[in-house]
């Protein structure tokens, strides 16, 4: 008969190993996020309608950053970005319903002897390394070491609840039942918020001596597991838009929709049937059992599901509608759940400041079209999109302070410094939009009455200006970037100096020959003078990108 103190004894042991499970898995899936960094990025910008390799890249990432929710509540942020389609976005989440099965599978590796000594190895690499690849490494270790000391920990605290019998009974009445059982893991994983680490929890009750649940009891258990783990992006959901709504309803349906299927067909096996398929690939292993049963399970319900992803989407989008946008102005790319995962944010904001390259260089040339052919419609254009690239530099700039407080590579930290320089410098461009505007009323909106020569000037540097504004945002946006590419940029901006140096003392002779008035030279003089000052920030965002 157990005593009042070895029973809470037991349940801190039990709390414990819980904790440590957990912060096992965000330490190692963090470290091996850091580590993966710059190639995780490369992987998600590689999507495309391939829904074989959406779903490897849904596994693959939940795999590094071991949690399928944390993968869905990216997918809701890539949706909310327009990067991938309902239909791409539900074979992400598929990939990552198997990639969730890696916690399960390492756990069942059954090497809790070696822990100490990872542990002891994590904590010398992030203490005493100062290189931050080497402490990522480290957080990965220490991890992993954590991971299987938690399993040790907690199967020492249910080893004492086998013993104890009104839990045996209570855990017995529902075990028996699958629908119960199933509930007991829909609750298990949804106050976890982890089904990985739902399922560890699992292992570590099949695995002590007496098993505090045998095998085909916590088949059942599984099932529920799925669907407790969506919690997570049904929380994450509400009060977003109805694209990150559609995503957590996707990851709902599917893991719903394969439990009513297969748990039946389990029930109608029987559960002695399974057990004794899965203990022979695992052999007097039970927590690897369990992790056989899981992949099996989650890995099959995909297979089952791909041919109806379609209509699964169309059913999720009649399910939330789109609602009319009431925001004026609006960010495509950058959203608060890309922030939990420092690397795919830093691939969001280089996308949003792609977007404000484009607006601001865009608004350059439209100003100096209107400049030679002004109108009403062209300026309230320029006035506009003026607006709305404020409205960026402001948001990216607080979003990339935000991100620049989370724990970066050494890569996506050089990034991050060079992006501020490029978003003040391209918002900088737009304010010369502005002027050249002005320059245009100032001539009371009618077209420059210059001399022939003063006009082909004027149309020269604007288009020297349109091509080294073009070859910026190339640069800028192109991984491929090349030494020559940058070589070409710097000897334009040299020679839009020196053209406008040229034809400001032709102005100026002109303006003594009583060719120009004078009113229209200084208004002349002044739009070279911002012209040049586009060319150098151009150039600023290119030694920004070349230095990082």
């Amino acid at each position: 008969m157990l005593t009042t103190t070895e029973i809470l004894m037991a349940l801190v042991q039990l709390l414990g190993g819980i904790g440590i499970l957990l912060f096992g898995m965000k330490l190692m899936g963090d470290g091996l996020e850091l580590v993966a960094g710059s190639k995780m990025k490369s992987i998600l910008e590689g999507v495309t309608s391939n829904p074989f390799l959406a779903l490897l890249v849904g596994a693959l990432v939940t795999a590094v950053i071991q949690s399928s929710a944390a993968t869905i509540v990216m997918v809701m942020g890539f949706l909310n970005a327009k990067l991938v389609d309902g239909k791409r976005a539900f074979y992400i989440i598929m990939g990552a319903n198997i990639g969730t099965t890696i916690t399960a599978f390492l756990i069942g590796l059954d090497i809790g002897v070696v822990a100490p000594v990872l542990i002891f190895v994590g904590a010398l690499l992030l203490m005493f390394f100062k290189k931050k690849m080497y402490n990522h490494v480290g957080m990965v270790i220490f991890g992993f070491g954590l991971l299987f000391f938690s399993m040790e920990t907690m199967k020492e605290g249910m080893g004492v609840f086998a013993t104890w019998d009104p839990f045996k009974n209570a855990l017995s009445a529902v075990a028996d039942i699958p629908v119960l059982n199933m509930l007991m893991g829909v609750v298990m994983a949804a106050a976890l918020q982890s089904s990985s680490a739902g399922v560890a929890i699992l292992q570590s009750m099949v695995s002590t001596d007496p098993p505090v649940m045998l095998i085909g009891a916590a088949i059942f258990n599984v099932f529920g597991q799925n669907i407790g783990t969506c919690v997570v992006s049904l929380l994450a959901g509400l009060g977003s838009d109805a694209s990150a709504k559609r995503a957590a309803v996707s990851n709902l349906l599917l893991n719903a929709i394969g439990t009513i299927i297969w748990l039946p067909i389990c029930w109608l096996i029987g559960a002695p049937a399974i057990s004794t398929v899965v203990e022979a690939i695992a052999p007097g292993n039970p927590a690897m059992q369990i992790a056989v049963f899981h992949i099996s399970f989650n890995t099959l319900n995909t297979l089952l599901m791909m041919p109806f992803v379609k209509y699964l989407a169309q059913f999720a989008e009649k399910i939330i509608k789109d609602k009319a946008p009431t925001e004026e102005f609006s960010l495509q790319y950058l959203d608060e759940r890309i922030l939990n995962t420092p690397a795919l944010a830093v691939l969001h904001a280089q996308k949003e400041i792609e977007r404000m390259a484009h607006l601001a260089c865009d608004n350059m040339v439209l100003a100096m079209e209107d400049y030679f052919d002004p109108s009403v419609e062209k300026q309230e254009r320029i006035k506009k999109t003026e607006e709305m690239v404020n409205y960026l530099n402001h948001n990216i700039t607080d979003y990339l302070i935000r991100i620049q407080m989370c724990d970066l590579s050494e890569e996506d930290s050089a990034t991050i410094g060079s992006m501020f320089h490029v978003v003040n410098d391209f918002e900088r461009i737009s304010d010369h939009a502005e002027n050249v505007m002005e320059y245009a009323q100032i001539n009371g909106n009618e077209p420059p009455k210059y001399s022939e020569d003063a006009m082909g000037e004027l149309r020269d540097v604007q288009a020297r200006i349109k091509r080294i504004l073009d070859d910026t945002i190339a640069y800028f946006t192109n991984a491929d970037r090349t030494q020559a590419d940058a070589d070409s940029i710097v000897e334009q901006e040299e020679t839009i100096d020196e053209v406008v140096q040229m034809y400001r003392g032709n102005h100026v002779k002109r303006l003594s020959g009583h060719k120009c008035n004078a009113q229209l030279g200084m208004n002349f003089i002044d739009l070279l003078t911002d012209l040049e000052r586009v060319s150098d920030h151009a150039t600023n965002i290119m030694w920004a990108v070349y230095e990082k």
